[in-house]
C-alpha cells in the first residue's frame, strides 16, 4: 500500500485541506491532518491519545511548524489556517505547501519539502497499543549551513472539543532534551516530549490562538481552537551535510521523570510500523493490490477494549466507538477476509458479554458508560457474523467455541424475540419482527432530534424482519450440527417466509414495502437490498432480480447507495451545514458506503455469478477506488452527498464502509 501525491497536486491550499490522513495505535488513540499538514477539524494532531481504550480521548500533541533560515533567506514551513476578522473571508493561510514535493502514506506519513537548498523529509508514526507518536526528519543539505526551528504545538483537551487559552493550563518543566506537561485538568497524567539534539528556548508567545478549522466552518461552527506553545526546538544543519533529528510524545503519569522517556529514536518507531504493516499484508495474503490496500486500512478499526480485555470495532474515525450493527455488519471484511480470527473470537465473545434482555448493545457511549440498546438489527447482524465466522475458520475448534461460548446466548436471543423484548421488538401474530413505537429509533436509521424522528419505521422493517429469517436459518443450522431438533427453527422460518413474501412484495414498485404496518410504507430505500444479499433469502429470483434493477436505478451513486429515492419529496441531496441541516439530510438522500455490499452481493447473485456479471460488479467499483484519493486516503468515508460529485461526508473513514467494500470484493468478486 503506497499512495503518493506530487508537488503539482500539493499546491492548491482549497483543494488539499479536504484531503486527509489518519494512523491509529490499536487502542482507541489516533492521529491525522490534511496532506498538506493544515488541519481541518478538531479531530486532528499528532497525538490523540486513548486514556481508557476504546473512549477518553484527548488531543495532546497537535503538530509541529518548522521554518528556517540559509544565507540571507528565511523559510516558514507552516501550513495553517486562522481567523483573520478584517480579511472579507474572515481567515489568512500560511501557505507552507508550496514548499511540499511529494505526500506519501503507505501505513506511515511522510511529507517532504524542498525550500533553499534544504530538502526535508517529515516522517509521522504513532507506536502500537501505546499513547506515543514519533515525528522523524531527514535533512539533506546542499547548500550554507541552515538554522532550524521547530515548534511543538501542546494541547489537552477532548478530541471533539475545541481549546482557548484559558483551558491550557499546565504545570510545566523543562529538561536538557525536552520538556514535560502536567495538565492542571488531569494532574495525574503528563505530557512528555523529547528531542534528539540541539536546545530548548522559551517563546515570548506561549499560544498559537484562532486557529480556523475549514471541516468545522463547513458545519456551521467557529471552528477556531488554540495551542500551548511553550518552547521552540533550535539546532543547526551544517553546510553540505545529511541528518537525522527525532521527536517523541508520549502520555504516561504524572510520576514519571524525563529518564522514563524511550531511549527508542522516532525512526526506530517509523520502522516498526511499517514492519507492523507489512506483517498485515502477508497474514491478509492478498495478492490484489485493491484487496491488500484495504486489508491494511480495515485494521485501523481493530482495538483493545478495556472493559472486556477483548478487540473491537471502532465505527469510525474520527468520532464513533464500538457500536453493534456497525461491528457486525464490518466483521466479515474487517476480520474474517483479512484473516484476523483471533481478533473476530473476540469481538464475537466482547458482545455475548453484553447481551441483555436478548440483545446485544447499539453502542458503547465514549465515556465510558453502561451501553445502549435501543436497536433492533444488531442482534440479527450477530447471527450473521457468526454464521461467517464459521464458514471462514470452518474447523471443529471454531464449531466448539461457537457452541461453548456463543450459541447460549443465540438461543437467549431467539428465545426474547418471539416473547418480546425491550423498545417494543416482538415477533407478531404473522411471526415477523415488530420493532420500535413513540420517538424510539432502534433500526440503523436512527437520528432523533429531541422528539422529532425524521425516519421513524416503527413497524416491520424490511430488512429486520430478512434478518430475523437469516437468524431462524443460522439456528437451525447449529442446531442440526450440533445434533438437537432443528425443527422448532427449521418451522418457524418457513412461516416467516410465508408471510414476508405476502406482505412486503409492493407490485405497484416492483420492490419490497421498506415497512409492513397498518399503512405499509411503498417509499424506495436501500434496506430491502438484504432481502436479495443475506445468506439465507425467501423471494423467488424474479423478485430478487427487479429489487436490484430498482435499487440500480433509483439509489446507485458510485460509492454507496442513496438512503431515500431521490424522486421522493423528502429528498435532501446535500449533507452540509449545522447539525440540524445534516441530521435532516442523514437517512433522507445520503447515500452510504456500507450499503453498496450487499448491492455488489445482489447484483452478482441476480446475474448468475457469471465471469460477466462479475467483471461488470468490478466496474461499479471504480468510483470507490477514485474515492481512496480524495478523502481520508486510502479509506472510505461513513457518507457521500445523494447528488453528484457525491462528496464523501461525516466519519472520514468507516468500519462498515470498508469491511463490506473488502468482503463483496474478495467474496463475490475475485472468487
Amino acid at each position: 500500500m503506497h499512495y503518493r501525491f506530487n508537488k503539482q497536486e500539493l499546491c492548491d491550499f482549497e483543494q488539499n485541506i479536504r484531503r486527509e490522513w489518519v494512523l491509529t495505535n490499536g487502542i482507541g488513540g489516533y492521529c491525522g491532518s490534511s496532506i498538506i499538514g493544515a488541519h481541518n477539524r478538531t479531530h486532528q494532531g499528532y497525538l490523540i491519545a486513548c486514556l481508557k481504550p476504546p473512549v477518553s480521548r484527548y488531543l495532546c500533541f497537535s503538530k509541529t511548524n518548522e521554518s528556517f533560515s540559509q544565507g540571507m533567506n528565511s523559510y516558514d514551513l507552516t501550513t495553517a489556517q486562522h481567523l483573520d476578522k478584517d480579511a472579507p473571508v474572515k481567515r489568512k493561510r500560511t501557505e507552507g505547501q508550496k514548499y511540499l514535493e511529494s505526500f506519501d502514506y503507505d501505513g506511515t506519513i511522510c511529507y517532504t519539502y524542498k525550500a533553499g537548498e534544504l530538502t526535508i523529509r517529515k516522517h509521522i508514526s504513532l507506536a502500537q497499543g501505546t499513547n506515543l507518536s514519533a515525528v522523524a526528519y531527514e535533512f539533506e543539505n546542499t547548500g550554507d549551513e541552515a538554522n532550524f526551528t521547530i515548534t511543538p504545538l501542546m494541547n489537552f483537551r477532548k478530541h471533539s472539543a475545541s481549546s482557548t487559552s484559558k483551558d491550557l493550563a499546565f504545570k510545566t518543566s523543562s529538561f536538557s532534551n525536552g520538556f514535560k506537561l502536567i495538565p492542571d485538568s488531569n494532574p495525574e497524567l503528563a505530557i512528555l516530549l523529547s528531542f534528539s539534539q540541539g536546545q530548548l528556548h522559551p517563546r515570548e508567545e506561549l499560544f498559537d490562538t484562532d486557529m480556523q478549522l475549514q471541516t468545522e466552518v463547513d458545519n456551521e461552527v467557529d471552528g477556531l481552537d488554540t495551542h500551548y506553545t511553550p518552547f521552540d526546538i533550535c539546532f543547526t544543519i551544517p553546510a553540505n551535510s545529511t541528518m537525522h533529528f527525532s521527536i517523541i510524545c508520549q502520555v504516561t503519569d504524572a510520576a514519571s521523570s524525563p529518564t522514563d522517556i524511550t531511549s527508542e529514536t522516532a525512526f526506530e518507531y517509523v520502522q516498526k510500523q511499517l514492519d507492523y504493516v507489512h506483517s498485515l499484508s502477508e497474514q491478509a495474503g492478498f495478492s490484489d493490490s485493491f484487496a491488500d490496500s484495504l486489508a491494511i486500512v480495515a485494521n485501523q478499526f481493530l482495538c483493545h477494549r478495556q472493559s472486556t480485555g477483548y478487540k473491537t470495532v471502532l465505527a469510525g474515525l474520527p468520532w464513533f466507538t464500538d457500536w453493534g450493527r456497525d461491528t457486525m455488519i464490518a466483521y466479515t471484511g474487517v476480520t474474517l477476509a483479512t484473516k484476523q480470527f483471533d481478533a473476530a473470537r473476540d469481538i464475537l465473545l466482547t458482545f455475548a458479554q453484553y447481551e441483555k434482555n436478548g440483545m446485544i448493545p447499539n453502542m458503547f457511549p465514549d465515556d465510558g458508560q453502561a451501553p445502549l440498546y435501543n436497536t433492533a438489527d444488531a442482534s440479527m447482524w450477530y447471527f450473521y457474523a457468526v454464521y461467517k465466522y464459521l464458514n471462514y475458520v470452518n474447523t471443529p475448534e471454531a464449531y466448539a467455541f461457537i457452541q461453548d461460548k456463543i450459541y447460549p446466548v443465540l438461543k437467549r436471543i431467539v428465545k426474547a424475540h418471539i416473547e418480546g423484548t425491550d423498545f417494543s421488538i416482538y415477533m407478531d401474530s404473522d411471526y415477523l419482527l415488530h420493532a420500535g413505537s413513540g420517538i424510539d429509533q432502534v433500526t440503523w436509521m436512527d437520528v432523533r432530534v429531541g422528539d422529532w424522528v425524521p425516519t421513524p419505521r416503527h413497524g416491520k422493517p424490511v430488512e429486520i424482519n430478512a434478518l430475523w429469517y437469516n437468524a431462524l436459518k443460522v439456528m437451525e443450522h447449529l442446531a442440526q450440527h450440533y445434533g438437537e431438533d432443528p425443527s422448532e427453527y427449521a418451522d418457524l422460518a418457513m412461516k416467516v417466509k410465508s408471510s414476508y413474501i405476502e406482505k412486503f412484495w409492493n407490485p405497484d414498485t416492483k420492490c419490497l414495502y421498506d415497512v409492513v404496518s397498518d399503512e405499509s410504507d411503498p417509499t424506495i430505500r436501500p434496506n430491502q437490498i438484504y432481502a436479495v444479499s443475506l445468506p439465507f433469502t425467501m423471494l423467488d429470483p424474479e423478485m430478487e432480480k427487479s429489487i436490484v434493477e430498482v435499487v440500480h436505478k433509483k439509489l446507485y451513486v458510485g460509492c454507496g447507495l442513496r438512503s431515500l429515492d431521490p424522486d421522493h419529496k423528502d429528498y435532501h441531496p446535500i449533507y452540509i451545514g449545522a447539525l440540524e441541516k445534516r441530521d435532516a439530510a442523514y437517512h433522507q438522500g445520503t447515500a452510504w458506503g456500507f450499503l453498496l455490499g450487499g448491492f455488489i452481493t445482489a447484483y452478482v447473485k441476480v446475474n448468475g455469478n457469471t465471469p460477466e456479471a462479475k467483471a461488470e460488479a468490478l466496474k461499479l467499483l471504480d468510483p470507490v477506488k477514485e474515492h481512496l484519493m480524495q478523502n481520508c486516503i486510502g479509506s472510505i468515508s461513513e457518507i457521500f452527498d445523494g447528488d453528484a460529485p457525491h462528496y464523501g461526508r461525516g466519519c472520514y473513514a468507516q468500519a462498515w464502509s470498508v469491511g463490506e467494500i473488502l468482503r463483496c470484493y474478495t467474496e463475490d468478486i475475485m472468487s
